[in-house]
């Protein structure tokens, strides 16, 4: 098995990766609570898991290597419940642009940010915004669930998409971890949210508030029909869909960049 764990490589074996032009991948996810079912790395674990697939999925059109994932991330809305650790938004995002520095440092100029955490989502995305204009790498930020999309949600039985410890991450960490899945009572832990109840106000408007204001057991969906033949179909859907996004040419060529003349929009030559 080709081995794509930037932990388990030497340094001249990364410096070699770097010569070749791989794709750096940085796993971004979180430890936290994930009901009484689940354990609290479940973000972190599934993160790292399809990373790894997609990245070996990938290697026939390019060299990949993930970094370890950075295991703590923005979760908040998770501390009532315990077992969550989190970071500060400052701290998270000067975590997240020295590592992707110390990427650059050594060579690597493109380099996908794949998360496995909703809560991480916006602050990505700004980190991007922050970082892309001046930086020397290609920089690409990815959901998992969102590059997927149908693709993950037609396994689903009982709800509509991944949500939180429901139907989907119960799967998957059956077949990542299934010694810490505890299924002797899936069926009494249904909890559908209401997602209006939790970040919004109005018509429109966001509201930022405990994920304990709609649930009472920390979960979002319904666990009962979650199985390990669904999980492996996930998990593979997940990492086709990371990997498609890693081998599209579109994914790094460079942007247009053309100045503007004074006359209000029309590119010039010089």
């Amino acid at each position: 098995m080709i081995e794509v764990d930037w932990a388990r490589l030497k340094a001249h074996e990364l410096r070699a990766l770097a010569d070749k032009n791989a794709v750096v991948i940085l796993p971004i996810a979180s430890i936290e609570q994930h009901g009484p079912h689940l354990p609290v790395m479940t973000d972190t674990r599934l993160g790292q898991e399809i990373a790894h697939r997609a990245a070996r999925k990938a290697y026939g059109t390019r060299p990949v290597v993930v970094t370890p994932v950075v295991w703590s991330g923005l979760s908040e809305h998770h501390m009532p419940f315990g077992g969550t650790l989190i970071l500060s938004h400052d701290t998270f995002r000067r975590v997240v642009r020295d590592l992707i520095d110390s990427i650059t440092r050594q060579g690597f100029r493109d380099i996908l940010i794949s998360n496995s955490h909703g809560g991480n989502i916006i602050a990505m995305q700004q980190i991007l915004d922050e970082l892309a204009p001046f930086s020397q790498a290609t920089l690409v930020a990815t959901t998992y669930v969102s590059e997927a999309g149908e693709a993950l949600s037609q396994h689903l039985e009982d709800q509509p998409g991944v949500m939180h410890a429901g139907e989907a991450e119960t799967s998957m960490m059956m077949v990542c971890e299934p010694e810490l899945v505890d299924d002797s009572d899936l069926g009494g832990l249904a909890s559908p949210m209401d997602g209006k109840k939790f970040l919004q106000a109005g018509k429109g408007s966001y509201r930022w508030r405990p994920f304990a204001h709609v649930t009472k057991n920390g979960l979002a969906g319904n666990p009962v029909r979650s199985n390990v033949d669904k999980g492996e179909k996930m998990l593979e859907a997940a990492a086709e869909a990371v990997a498609r996004l890693i081998c599209d040419p579109e994914t790094w060529a460079v942007p247009n960049d053309q100045r503007l003349d004074s006359t209000g929009g029309v590119p010039f030559r010089d």
